[in-house]
């Protein structure tokens, strides 16, 4: 609880920063999203967490039914509540919510996305587990995710530093083997891991995964 509080105020900080900055890979940004798009159908109702400024969901909104799109940052979705009304998008509706309690119903999504969010996670097997429960059963879960593990060395080193003097959130390491056996062990079936990236060596890992239609109680890794 103390961390979502702590992480909530970081990006509450810097949302008007974050809605200035530039995307560093624009051509490897609008490529996930397209292939997001391309995944989706016009009835489906998508929910995306940690939707930041909302600048995916509003690319979105137009080719699917509904979007939710939730953020633990008020500061966050107030930009992107903004951008929607600017755009005039009546198919965005944008919640104030850590990732582990994303709003909806067991059940009531046809799709899940969590771009650039899973490594920003302290419990990364809960909200997988979120996710889960609230996937309609077929229903697909689509992440981007950096894996630092794969990056500079000097990433894990400094990232503690910027903690303490306040210019970085919360941020775990792992490889893209690693999170795929996490999300298997949360009952997903895997089915696409892709590289989007149009800049260097991609350490951002694209994956889509699948909850069975026929789904039994997921494993919870410990």
């Amino acid at each position: 609880m103390l961390q979502a509080i702590d992480d909530q105020r970081f990006w509450n900080r810097i949302a008007p920063r974050y809605a200035r900055d530039q995307i560093m890979d624009m051509a490897g940004f609008e490529r996930s999203v397209e292939r997001t798009r391309q995944l989706l159908r016009r009835t489906d109702t998508v929910l995306e967490i940690g939707c930041g400024t909302g600048t995916t969901a509003l690319m979105l909104a137009p080719f699917v039914g509904h979007v939710v799109a939730s953020d633990v940052s008020d500061g966050m979705i107030a930009i992107a509540r903004e951008k929607a009304a600017a755009q005039s998008c009546v198919n965005a509706t944008f919640a104030i919510a850590a990732a582990g309690q994303a709003p909806g119903l067991d059940e009531s999504y046809d799709a899940v996305i969590a771009f650039n969010l899973l490594h920003l996670l302290a419990d990364r097997p809960a909200t997988l587990a979120t996710i889960f429960r609230l996937l309609k059963p077929g229903g697909l879960f689509i992440s981007k995710t950096p894996c630092l593990s794969e990056m500079n060395p000097l990433i894990r080193l400094a990232v503690p530093v910027m903690r303490m003097l306040g210019k970085a959130p919360f941020v775990s390491f792992f490889s893209a083997n690693d999170l795929e056996c996490e999300i298997a062990d949360a009952g997903f079936t895997i089915m696409d891991r892709e590289y989007h990236g149009s800049k260097g060596r991609d350490a951002r890992v694209f994956m889509v995964v699948r909850k069975p239609a026929e789904t039994s109680r997921p494993r919870v890794s410990r």
